[in-house]
């Protein structure tokens, strides 16, 4: 028998098609690797996340009282979406929503650390797929820093067990309550922080520490793509910042709102310290961009601006701020006022400045979103996310559009589940009749048109109802 003979031109042609015709699939920890793109072009990707801050609290929001030129300058010169949402109207599984692109009804974590059913809190684990590696497949360098809130029990949920390469911050929730902690962690070493006292507000003030970090990794990390995953505290509870801070609003005549320190150690006017708090927040991004200027990397680096969950200082009995703007609710609730979140996108040159988009869309699009933008298909193919990558470019035309958006959420008024589709908005608590909301007619959720309009109120509750697979520790039975 004769030895079969092929060509090298042959062989050349079938390697070809084998490796076209082959799909990487990602397994967790694997070695990163590059896709055939030139990863020169792909862009810098800074997502800055606030803590409890309102929609209204932004001046390109309605905003006066609070000064935010910087974050209002992005507006202007970038894109606002006007119906993005959080991924719930908590902290902790709003940020796993946000890294793992599933919501609440598919993820890992639904609640925070104590509303599970044992007890013990429940964090990301080593299924989960996270923005940080999926961007790693692309060569990206990726680090967080500020609030993780993903590693209650220190193990598996560890942000460099996660993809990222640097983590500077708190991994637990409760050390994030305070402004002035005695210690944080960097990557895997816990550090103390000297001369910081919580009790007596003492050392160095965390925001300006984060700010710090951020823009060390820029300057080590700006000639190769990064992604920065900057998640603030401000302005979480508790309510301090340094004196110099707050003197643009002191003497303007603003009735004082008296806060009684205790867990939180808050500082005594409430009023003038989360104004304050707000407007640090808006300077340190104005710095983080004049940064990204003066490397000559701004034309290349995408800076999304968005908070985690409703606001919860401002009184929605009693409003001074008008934190929720036109909605109704406020952080813990899944009216809008809950989960309804400012957005911005900023790209110079790339996307149109002065836009707006009224698409549809949450916390969970943005890993399919940093997917598109950088060439690669999502590793788990169970995500509920869509990305926003085509209108954030201008090419509205090809944007896929949600079927629908579902929440749910069950602390001490739950269980809570929501659903919007389209301009319909629904919200059930347990043991509740289905509430139903046109909000094109009625965004601030004050007319329940369940009763007219029934056959719309059944379809919503089917979604409902559909919508999420059980976990043993998130159940939907009412909590005390």
């Amino acid at each position: 028998m004769k030895p079969l003979k092929i060509t090298c031109k042959i062989l050349f042609v079938a390697l070809a098609i084998s490796i076209l015709g082959c799909k990487t699939k990602q397994v967790k920890n694997q070695t990163a690797f590059v896709e055939n793109q030139n990863v020169a072009q792909k862009p810098n990707i800074i997502f800055i996340l606030a803590d409890d801050l309102g929609y209204g609290d932004l001046g390109f929001n309605g905003q006066d009282k609070i000064k935010t030129p910087n974050i209002d300058k992005l507006a202007e010169n970038g894109m606002v979406f006007t119906n993005h949402y959080t991924g719930s109207s908590v902290c902790g599984p709003s940020r796993a929503v946000l890294m793992t692109g599933k919501h609440t009804g598919h993820a890992t974590v639904r609640g925070n650390p104590r509303w599970t059913a044992s007890g013990k809190p429940v964090d990301i684990n080593n299924e989960d797929v996270t923005v940080a590696e999926e961007l790693k497949r692309a060569g990206y360098t990726t680090g967080i820093i500020g609030k993780w809130g993903l590693a209650e029990n220190l193990d598996k949920g560890l942000p460099n067990k996660q993809g990222f390469d640097y983590f500077y911050g708190f991994n637990q929730h409760s050390p994030a309550h305070h402004y002035y902690p005695e210690y944080i962690y960097e990557n895997d070493k816990k550090l103390t922080l000297e001369g910081n006292n919580h009790q007596t507000k003492e050392g160095q003030h965390i925001q300006y520490l984060f700010t710090e970090k951020a823009t060390e990794f820029i300057n080590k990390n700006h000639q190769n793509p990064f992604f920065l995953y900057l998640a603030y505290t401000i302005p979480h509870f508790e309510l301090t910042i340094p004196e110099e801070e707050k003197e643009q609003y002191k003497n303007l005549g603003w009735p004082k709102r008296q806060m009684n320190p205790g867990h939180y150690r808050h500082d005594e006017d409430g009023h003038v310290t989360y104004a304050a708090m707000v407007s640090t927040l808006d300077r340190h991004i104005g710095d983080l961009v004049q940064q990204l200027k003066d490397l000559g990397i701004a034309k290349n680096t995408l800076i999304v601006f968005t908070s985690d969950n409703g606001h919860e200082y401002d009184n929605v009995k009693d409003e001074f701020f008008n934190s929720n703007g036109d909605f109704q609710g406020r952080k813990r609730d899944l009216y809008e006022g809950g989960i309804h979140t400012p957005f911005v996108a900023y790209w110079p040159n790339t996307i149109k400045a002065g836009s707006t988009s009224n698409h549809i869309s949450a916390f969970w699009d943005f890993l399919p979103t940093a997917c598109e933008l950088v060439g690669l298909e999502p590793s788990d193919d169970q995500i509920d996310g869509v990305s926003y990558a085509p209108t954030l470019l201008g090419d509205v035309e090809n944007q896929t559009q949600h079927h629908y958006l579902y929440w749910e959420f069950n602390e001490s008024k739950g269980p809570i589940q929501a659903v919007r589709q389209n301009h319909w908005k629904a919200v059930k608590y347990h043991d509740k009749p289905i509430e139903l909301y046109n909000l094109n007619e009625d965004v601030s959720e004050m007319n329940n048109i369940a009763e007219q309009h029934p056959k719309k109120a059944e379809v919503l509750l089917k979604l409902m109802n559909t919508s999420r697979t059980e976990h043993a520790e998130f159940p939907l039975v009412k909590r005390h």
